[in-house]
């Protein structure tokens, strides 16, 4: 019996960019918030850190499903 193959829902870029904001969290750079003199906190949550490596992979137009709508 064949199995079935599924769909990827994320691409290597958005894997990247999770990634990326994963390590600038344990470094202790990644900030919540949008650049400029008014920068937002320290982010000290792992699950905060892959929401927005999530969102910076959607802004580059990676492969990456919508956020939940609440």
């Amino acid at each position: 019996m064949a199995t079935r193959t599924r769909k990827r829902r994320y691409g290597q870029a958005a894997q990247r960019s999770v990634a990326s904001a994963l390590r600038r969290r344990k470094a202790g750079t990644l900030r919540s918030g949008k650049r400029g003199p008014g920068k937002g906190r320290r982010v000290t949550s792992r699950q905060q850190a892959i929401a927005i490596g999530l969102a910076e992979a959607r802004r580059k137009g990676a492969k990456v499903p919508p956020p939940p709508m609440d």
